[in-house]
């Protein structure tokens, strides 16, 4: 299978993708990706960046270079923008701030692992355990083949534009700390690192390798403005990869900042370990209404190369979790009887990505399937979750 744009190396070429705005790729060392897009917004203060790669000195290192490609200085950066809670978003977060009093933009219900995110006294968080989640699921999307989606939708929409706010619905049943290990709500395990990994981590951790999860000093909602690159610019929650998933909107220059809501080649990990009642849902409803902006000339997404027709590619996506759910319903009549989350997703997946990402995602879509009315669950004995659909 051919190498996806959010594969490839990351190119040290700093490149002027709108007015005023530079995009630069950040080197990830992870399977499935190869960069994460950070973005410097250009104004006569200096700079916003928005999403400053993962943490460490590897990350660092490379910041500096594009800085100085681009006549720029770490302390000539005012402004973090992070569209949402994994590290290959925020990692150079804390350290703009530490040395450079930068401020940091984030969604307010920005979050990992942790119950209150917007706070002065937020509780320390290895690095190992801030890399593990986006390295699962790039993991996960890479070994999960092809993901790319065809286009059409069996869903019609008016065109227009929406900066309305729409509170994410919020889930009851899930612990706000401890995400990984332990059980899971389907009966599973949750994701974890391998062992390996983890040994590797836990000498990072005994020589002090942790960080802080970055302060957010200004949190935002939907509909909020902000000043941007010299002009206004709209945030639109987009919940769905992660509850705090926010974009931003710049009706001047037609440009859509994406983050990775809206990515070329691959679609995001919708995880059923959320706030979210349904995540699914909200990822189907925030792909809705940023494919309702008219006139968007170039979407700069957070991994892969800046693409024209946001409004396809929305659909497109779409159209792979639709023929998702069909082949859950497959499924189901198949087995003719209800079946585990676990059993559905080794004949939703491929072998080789058989574990407790794909159990997650499968637990998403059937959990959707569920509030929609078109399935059916119960627990047994011990606690394990078994669905049939209708």
């Amino acid at each position: 299978m051919a190498k996806r744009q959010e594969q490839e190396s990351a190119d040290p070429e700093v490149t002027e993708v709108a007015p005023n705005v530079l995009r630069m790729q950040l080197p990830i060392r992870m399977p499935g990706l190869g960069h994460v897009n950070m973005y410097a917004l250009l104004d006569d203060k200096g700079a916003a960046v928005v999403d400053p790669g993962l943490p460490g000195p590897f990350t660092w290192k490379a910041i500096q270079h594009r800085l100085r490609q681009a006549e720029l200085k770490p302390k000539d950066i005012h402004t973090v923008i992070i569209t949402h809670s994994h590290p290959d978003h925020f990692g150079g977060a804390a350290r703009f701030v530490k040395e450079h009093g930068a401020r940091v933009i984030a969604h307010r219900s920005f979050r990992f692992g942790i119950a209150e995110s917007v706070s002065s006294n937020q509780p320390e968080v290895s690095v190992e355990d801030l890399e593990a989640q986006r390295e699962l699921e790039a993991a996960h999307e890479a070994e999960q083949g092809d993901t790319r989606a065809t286009p059409g939708s069996p869903h019609d929409h008016d065109h227009g534009h929406n900066h309305s706010r729409n509170p994410e619905p919020r889930r009851k049943d899930l612990p706000q700390t401890g995400w990984w290990g332990g059980p899971s709500p389907w009966g599973g395990q949750r994701p974890r690192p391998p062992l390996r990994r983890r040994l590797q981590w836990g000498i990072m951790r005994a020589l002090g390798g942790a960080m802080n999860v970055p302060e957010v000093s200004h949190p935002v909602e939907q509909g909020d403005l902000l000043h941007l690159a010299g002009r206004e610019m709209f945030v639109l929650h987009t919940p769905g990869h992660t509850p705090d998933h926010f974009c931003l909107h710049d009706p001047e220059a037609g440009i859509f900042l994406a983050g990775d809501h809206v990515l070329p080649s691959i679609t995001p990990h919708i995880s059923g370990i959320s706030t979210s009642e349904d995540p699914l849902l909200s990822f189907f409803y925030s792909l809705d209404r940023v494919g309702e902006i008219s006139g968007i000339n170039k979407v700069l997404p957070a991994h892969g190369h800046p693409f024209d027709d946001l409004s396809k590619r929305t659909e497109e996506i779409k159209r792979h979790h639709y023929e998702r759910l069909d082949k859950i319903r497959e499924i189901s009549r198949d087995f003719g009887r209800p079946a585990s989350v676990e059993e559905f997703s080794q004949h939703l997946f491929k072998r080789r990505s058989w574990g407790s990402m794909a159990e997650s995602e499968t637990y998403a879509h059937l959990e959707h399937l569920r509030h929609a009315k078109e399935a059916e669950s119960h627990r047994d004995n011990d606690g394990v979750l078994f669905y049939l659909t209708g």
